[in-house]
């Protein structure tokens, strides 16, 4: 590996831990969720936290999550390494109330070059998905795990998720949905840390965060394997009971 790779991966890494390490203190979960009690010979530094000097010290104020603060923060993101190819970062779009949120990969050719999520062919079809349901696009809320484009369409990499994932965290705690839709095996695999393949898992609600969670089939999958569609409406009439 020269020099400039070595700088490559080291940036990766620094940016991911710092995304991390960042999304813990916002979250109250300093020195990533060391447990105390557990270690009381650790001496944390209270320069740092000092809303955990003592248990007697008021909790601090957390500030109110918004989309739009979430995104501010983003900013011209520069995280990972797909800010390189990108041509605009897709943040997501949608009701920021909605009760469903349908959580996608990654986005696309298309949604690269609108800066929209699921506007291409797959978008299409999950717009009528979401017509089916009797709802609008306006009605829920939709994102995907990453913000930018991986080149050429290709799976995302942990590193990339990483760097990515504190900010979807933030998006579903500022929306609060009562279900969330995880399509495909990314964005299930993500939310759900598990790596059971999605065969497995859908059709069923899981929990996130303590919210609802289902499994289906990414509608890019259903293009290119038609038959799969029964399947996911048999998903989809599920959230609709619970909705």
């Amino acid at each position: 590996m020269n020099n400039e790779s070595l700088k490559r991966e080291l940036h990766q890494v620094l940016s991911s831990l710092k995304a991390y390490v960042k999304s813990d203190i916002e979250m109250k979960k300093p020195l990533l969720h060391l447990d105390l009690k557990k270690n009381p010979s650790v001496k944390p530094s209270t320069d740092k936290y000092p809303h955990i000097l003592s248990e007697n010290c008021p909790a601090p104020v957390s500030p109110v999550l918004t989309l739009e603060g979430i995104r501010e923060e983003m900013g011209d993101c520069q995280r990972c390494l797909l800010c390189r190819h990108r041509k605009n970062l897709v943040f997501g779009e949608g009701n920021p109330k909605a009760a469903l949120v349908f959580v996608g990969e990654a986005p696309g050719a298309d949604e690269d070059m609108q800066g929209r999520p699921f506007v291409g062919r797959a978008g299409q079809l999950l717009t009528k998905i979401i017509a089916a349901m009797g709802l609008k696009r306006s009605d829920v809320y939709i994102c995907n795990i990453l913000k930018c484009r991986p080149p050429g369409n290709r799976n995302p990499k942990q590193d990339e998720i990483a760097a990515c994932e504190p900010f979807l965290i933030k998006q579903l705690q500022a929306i609060k949905p009562k279900i969330i839709c995880a399509l495909g095996t990314f964005a299930a695999h993500t939310l759900l840390k598990t790596e059971v393949p999605i065969t497995l898992v859908r059709g069923r609600f899981h929990t996130y965060q303590g919210i609802k969670l289902m499994p289906t089939y990414h509608p890019a999958y259903l293009l290119r394997n038609p038959e799969a569609k029964r399947l996911v409406w048999e998903d989809v009439q599920t959230i609709m009971k619970k909705l």
